[in-house]
């Protein structure tokens, strides 16, 4: 149980990341009264018919750039990981300590082998 909560929620912030333009409209339209009255930039001119769109889109213009700002520090975390790491500690070969001697063994001859195999093609 406790381990399909942890997956639901972790489902919910993966997806909440990538639709932060959805919440954003979402959230205007829920409080557009409130937004309109309280919030708008327009309020006292009265005859732009704004309805808090001011505000809206002062909200999705920080969003985007939220966004931007985000996907510039991945990118260069990105590039960050992909560069090689040289250490001289790395680069330096020790010789062995000890060397293993193994006894030669006599290769068989061919025509030994080969012998018992090979027969001339016949002519008829």
């Amino acid at each position: 149980m406790f381990n399909r909560f942890i997956s639901i929620m972790l489902l919910v912030a993966l997806l909440s990341s990538n639709c932060s333009r959805f919440f954003t409209y979402a959230g205007f339209e829920l409080n557009r009264d409130y937004i309109a009255k309280e919030l708008c930039i327009n309020k006292d001119r009265s005859w732009m018919n704004c309805n808090g769109r001011c505000y809206f889109m002062n909200k999705l213009k920080q969003a985007d750039e939220k966004e931007k700002k985000q996907e510039r520090e991945d990118r260069k975390n990105q590039y960050q990981e992909g560069l090689p790491v040289i250490t001289l500690w790395a680069t330096a070969f020790k010789a062995p300590i000890l060397r293993k001697t193994y006894p030669t063994l006599a290769a068989p001859t061919l025509l030994q082998r080969a012998g018992t195999i090979f027969q001339p093609p016949k002519i008829a």
